[in-house]
């Protein structure tokens, strides 16, 4: 009788508590899973940033560090030759070496270097964007603000990284050259003193990164090399620049939407890199679609481990019947997340509000994977992600006018009687979803030009 009570008291007490301890583990691992990079403190890397003189402390000057990476700016030709334009070593000259041939820097900004690296920006890992990032920061910590230099073949992810991750308010411009420093004509020693010019002037303060070239600002967001060649090669091509570099001024004719929460809690990134190892940072891949592209990409990358797929679609982000079965396969049997952009080089594709395809607005291809890559990194709710890349991610303009603000027109109008108005056809925009659908063609509809902050 004693055993059969022991018994049933262990089925009515003991199971179930057995049952809510395996829960709850559950619930921790899971809990860990997506949170673990903001409970843990990574171990994070130090950096030897030079420390101000005492002639830069007692000077009126800005001070500005120059934090190197290499690239073509600091390229040496082959041979010694002085017209070898595109045969060079990149990644050769110390930028100490090189601000120190800047003639006339004193009359602009007290400049410092640190050496990060010296090489091409292509040879760059994330984990070591990561670690760039940090240095950044943590030369923001002691500097006004930063030049980082940078190769130009992957400048524009390389800027949208530290548009990201980097805390500090103050200007970030990166700059590089399409030259080598040694060759006649070289672009290198006029990028580098007029992104000094710049950071110096504290006019990009709150910006974020930005980008400068051939004396032309741009938002770290928008940019996008666009001539293997040429020096004018950057460019934003839905909006332009935000100002320029003259002798002696520079001039911001247009605020990012990001200056507007300047001082605000919304400004801030949501990728805090002090949160998490750079062993967080998952694999994000990009994929192109063509006529008539097969799934192999998508099956491929999600074999070798991708968690989040760019892709590059026709049109307004429209992919192959192939590319889309592909991907319906991907996100059922394996979670991966997509975000869909245009191949066109400008135009935006709008989110469809749910579902594991995001919508990538008007990024290139190649921020959005930045974008995605980071979102991963810090969480595994595709709303979150999806929240991250329709607010931060979007950047537009909302201007908000209180209930005891009245607008009006400066003459008041009486109109004796009502005017009717047709209203206008509505054209069915396409959106990112998980079906595999053809690319919509729609006939655009002339509109007046957007007006930039």
């Amino acid at each position: 009788m004693t055993q059969m009570v022991k018994s049933e008291f262990a089925k009515k007490v003991l199971i179930p508590l057995l049952v809510l301890s395996l829960l709850a583990a559950m619930v921790g691992v899971l809990v860990k899973t997506d949170f673990v990079r903001a409970e843990e403190a990574p171990q994070l890397p130090s950096f030897d940033i030079p420390a101000l003189t005492s002639e830069h402390q007692s000077s009126s000057l800005p001070n500005v560090i120059v934090v190197a990476t290499g690239g073509t700016l600091a390229g040496k030709a082959r041979n010694d030759d002085p017209t070898n334009f595109q045969n060079y070593a990149a990644g050769t000259f110390l930028m100490a070496d090189l601000v120190a041939q800047l003639p006339n820097k004193g009359k602009i900004a007290d400049v410092s270097t640190y050496q990060f690296g010296n090489k091409g920006s292509g040879g760059y890992t994330i984990k070591e964007l990561y670690d760039l990032s940090l240095a950044v920061d943590a030369a923001l910590e002691i500097y006004d603000s930063a030049v980082v230099t940078t190769g130009t073949d992957t400048m524009e992810e390389i800027a949208y990284f530290l548009d990201l991750t980097v805390r500090s308010e103050k200007p970030v411009v990166v700059t590089g050259a399409m030259r080598p420093w040694d060759v006649i004509g070289t672009d290198g020693p006029a990028n580098l003193y007029q992104a000094i010019k710049v950071a110096g002037s504290a006019k990009t303060k709150w910006f974020g990164t930005v980008v400068m070239l051939n004396d032309t600002i741009y938002a770290a967001r928008e940019v996008t090399k666009t001539n293997a060649h040429r020096n004018d090669t950057f460019d934003a091509p839905m909006f332009g620049a935000l100002g320029y570099v003259d002798d002696p001024a520079v001039r911001i004719y247009r605020a990012p939407a990001r200056a507007l929460k300047a001082g605000t809690a919304e400004w801030a990134s949501p990728f805090d890199l002090t949160t998490i190892s750079k062993d967080s940072l998952p694999m994000v891949e990009i994929v192109y679609n063509y006529q008539e592209a097969s799934g192999g990409a998508i099956r491929g990358l999600v074999e070798d481990g991708a968690k989040g797929i760019v892709t590059a679609g026709t049109g307004a982000g429209g992919i192959s019947s192939k590319l889309g079965a592909a991907r319906t396969k991907a996100i059922s049997e394996n979670g991966v997340v997509f975000v869909s952009t245009t191949r066109t080089g400008s135009g935006s594709v709008y989110d469809g509000g749910t579902g594991n395809v995001i919508g990538g607005d008007n990024l290139n291809a190649a921020h959005a994977r930045m974008m995605l890559l980071l979102s991963l990194a810090f969480t595994n709710d595709v709303s979150k992600i999806r929240d991250w890349f329709t607010t931060f991610g979007t950047q537009d303009v909302e201007i908000s006018v209180d209930a005891n603000t009245v607008l009006s027109t400066s003459v008041e109008e009486v109109i004796a009687e009502p005017v009717v108005i047709e209203p206008t056809p509505e054209v069915e925009i396409p959106v990112a979803t998980d079906a595999p659908t053809e690319p919509v063609t729609v006939e655009p509809t002339p509109e007046a030009a957007p007006v930039t902050p």
